[in-house]
């Protein structure tokens, strides 16, 4: 920072706003005093001001850069978006300024911004932004989704939980869903009334069988006949559990044993051995495939503990060394 040409300091945090540390630049500003303290920066009116400057300039540059120059913008979008979403949330005038700049990828690699993701999901979907946060742990649930011509965008950084719930405060009615939240009606066959009672016939007779095999009485399970047959079980976990679950996870308190575990395991009716599960509930090979499928869904979902996941390694090689007979 300089007065007329005279240098007064640098690295001036009371300056700068936080989330625009990354800028470098000059500052000449003949209404400030030479001989200028810290404390005295923190309760200068004058400051406030040029930092709220600064803000609008930068809002008013990014803006201005997506309108004109969207190629470049694009370019740089995922290195800076860190810092304009810290800034949305802790500068409401920044936020309203940024309001119709912020952009996000989908799965094509596209950028979107929040009115065109709700538009393309508007008739399947109203209101409703599925995202991604991690491309390869979430792979089975984006191919589901590629499948079914449903998009999702991509949101893989630590600002994204507390910036999408800003969102949803800021747009009444938007919801964020991760697309392992839950199995929505685009995934499933349509069925009838009967066929309903049948479906949840199903889904009491499964329910028991695997609490009873993995010896968990709290084995949340659900039945569904799948349009895609390749899929046997998949597992889910409702978008506010989760948030609670990261929530903790920043305070510290996951590891106490106070973290909520509210995932379902989906099972697809369609899927031979799903089918097989129900009409050999006693038999001899029944409960290793239940152990399979269960922890199968939990590895892709990326939940797996590493006890049942070496328990999932030894099994898997014992029926290899079956098969090689």
């Amino acid at each position: 920072m300089y007065n007329n040409q005279v240098f007064i300091a640098d690295n001036i945090k009371e300056v700068i706003p936080e989330f625009l540390m990354l800028l470098k630049g000059v500052i000449d500003c003949p209404d400030l005093p030479l001989n200028v303290s810290r404390s005295a920066l923190q309760n200068d009116g004058f400051v406030k001001k040029i930092s709220e400057y600064i803000s609008k300039k930068v809002a008013d540059r990014l803006s201005g850069m997506c309108k004109t120059e969207r190629e470049s913008y694009e370019k740089y979008w995922d290195d800076i978006n860190p810092f304009i979403k810290f800034g949305c949330l802790k500068d409401e005038k920044f936020a309203e300024k940024m309001n119709d700049y912020i952009i996000f990828k989908n799965l094509e690699g596209k950028y979107i911004t929040l009115p065109d993701a709700l538009e393309e999901n508007k008739e399947r979907h109203e209101n409703t932004i599925f995202y991604v946060t991690d491309e390869k742990e979430q792979s089975q649930y984006i191919k589901m989704f590629q499948k079914e011509g449903i998009d999702a965008v991509v949101l893989k950084h630590n600002i994204d939980a507390p910036f999408i719930t800003h969102l949803e405060q800021k747009n009444k009615g938007v919801k964020f869903l991760r697309i392992d939240a839950d199995v929505t009606e685009s995934f499933k066959e349509s069925s009838g009334e009967d066929e309903k009672e049948t479906i949840e016939a199903k889904k009491d007779a499964l329910t028991e069988l695997f609490r009873s095999v993995l010896q968990n009485d709290k084995l949340d399970v659900k039945a569904e006949k799948l349009k895609d047959a390749s899929v046997a079980s998949m597992m889910t976990l409702s978008e506010e559990s989760r948030r609670m679950q990261e929530m903790m996870k920043m305070y510290g308190m996951y590891d106490m044993g106070m973290a909520p575990v509210n995932e379902t395991l989906v099972l697809n009716l369609n899927h031979p051995l799903v089918q097989y599960v129900l009409d050999h509930k006693d038999g001899a090979s029944t409960p290793m495939f239940c152990e399979q499928l269960y922890d199968l869904a939990a590895l892709a979902h990326g939940t797996l503990s590493p006890d049942r996941m070496a328990a999932l390694i030894q099994r898997t090689n014992s029926i290899m060394m079956e098969l090689a007979k």
